[in-house]
């Protein structure tokens, strides 16, 4: 099925994501402090940070359904999970494989935390910032308003909010503020 609602489902689903999952990003640099802001318990920070989360892969779920249905460009279902063997832009639509596949790891092992020790739990979910970096690449690579001025600008807006939050979150840990993950 080719339908041009389909087309724009998908266009919008990324550029949505990327800022959803920027969010994400930062929000779980931020509840990492210890406190999410005054008055307000780390606790909602951590909450909101999942929501956030989730409410991410709902729509990723959604952005891969929609470039799999819409017929006009051949992405075939296992593509979405196999990260070779696409005919469409294969390295771009790989990257945003890759990226599906660590988030798909971060989920299930965030929903299993409880059952697992801390410490391969916190090196799996940092592999989030490489599947946010690789999911901006895909977005660069594949996007078809990758090279309009309003994306450019989404995307450099997202990526410069990640790096702030970064360099704050390592400027308090290297000045002693109590920074956990």
């Amino acid at each position: 099925m080719s339908d041009p609602i389909l087309w724009y489902l998908n266009r919008s689903t990324g550029s949505v994501l990327l800022v959803i999952f920027t969010l994400a990003v930062v929000l779980g640099i931020t509840a990492t402090f210890g406190r999410a802001g005054r008055g307000v318990p780390r606790f909602l920070g951590q909450a909101f940070h999942r929501n956030v989360s989730l409410l991410g892969a709902v729509l990723l779920v959604g952005h891969i359904a929609t470039a799999v249905i819409d017929t006009y460009v051949d992405i075939r279902w296992w593509q979405a999970i196999v990260p070779w063997g696409a005919t469409y832009k294969p390295f771009w639509l790989s990257l945003g494989t890759i990226a599906f596949d660590l988030i798909v790891l971060i989920t299930i092992t965030s929903l299993l935390r409880t059952r697992m020790s801390h410490a391969p739990w916190r090196a799996i979910h940092f592999t989030a910032y490489a599947a946010w970096a690789i999911s901006v690449l895909h977005g660069l690579g594949i996007g078809t308003d990758a090279g309009a001025s309003w994306s450019r600008m989404l995307t450099i807006g997202c990526v410069v909010v990640v790096v702030v939050a970064v360099l704050v979150r390592l400027g308090a840990a290297a000045f002693g503020r109590r920074v956990e993950a």
